[in-house]
């Protein structure tokens, strides 16, 4: 009978990706500054080392952590929008459900809580997160806002205010859950509170006859 030979030796193609995973891990329950290289190797089953042949420092290994598990999701949804050619009402309300859903139940979701307690001690690392993650998220959001205007079935309307009016009480509603929910006797999920927000926001952005 053989000896089982260590993690980091049976699945060598595989380390990359168990890398990143155990970074988002320790990231999102330590924050930015308090994860430590040797932490992330440990929970991956790998040695510091091995970490180092794929990422050069904690910065790297973060940014791969956002365009491995935030970027494809945004990608997704840009092909979504291209591809869309039905109603645009409907379609705005999947998208704002099915972002809520990676803010509640993805540990992605506690990268912005993380990023948001973090990022004026690491301004490069805020620049990065801005340009990956927030500004193509906002365009998710103006691209439906515009489509639907063009359709007939939204008003004209501020696409600038009205995208951070649709995106900014939802990410709110995230940081209050993975911060006050143990202790809010009201607590809603940002699931449920993306249901709502989708009907108050139509009596604002429908198109009247």
């Amino acid at each position: 009978m053989s000896t089982p030979q260590p993690r980091w030796q049976r699945r060598k193609d595989a380390r990359p990706s168990e890398i990143v995973e155990a970074g988002l891990t320790v990231f999102v329950e330590k924050g930015y500054a308090a994860t430590r290289l040797d932490d992330v190797a440990k929970l991956a089953g790998v040695t510091k080392g091995t970490l180092y042949l794929y990422f050069e420092n904690k910065e790297e290994l973060f940014k791969a952590v956002v365009r491995e598990t935030l970027v494809p999701e945004i990608e997704m949804a840009e092909t979504m929008i291209s591809d869309h050619a039905g109603n645009w009402t409907d379609f705005l309300r999947e998208l704002m459900v099915r972002w809520a859903d990676r803010l509640a139940f993805g540990k992605s979701g506690g990268i912005l809580k993380l990023m948001i307690a973090e990022a004026a001690n690491f301004p490069e690392l805020a620049e990065f997160y801005l340009n990956e993650v927030v500004l193509r998220s906002r365009r998710l959001f103006a691209d439906v806002l515009e489509r639907g205007i063009e359709a007939g079935e939204f008003r004209e309307t501020d696409i600038r205010m009205a995208t951070k009016a649709i995106t900014a009480p939802l990410l709110m509603v995230n940081i209050w859950g993975r911060s006050f929910q143990v202790c809010d006797p009201e607590h809603v999920s940002v699931t449920q509170f993306a249901t709502y927000h989708f009907d108050m926001l139509m009596h604002g952005l429908k198109a009247r006859p």
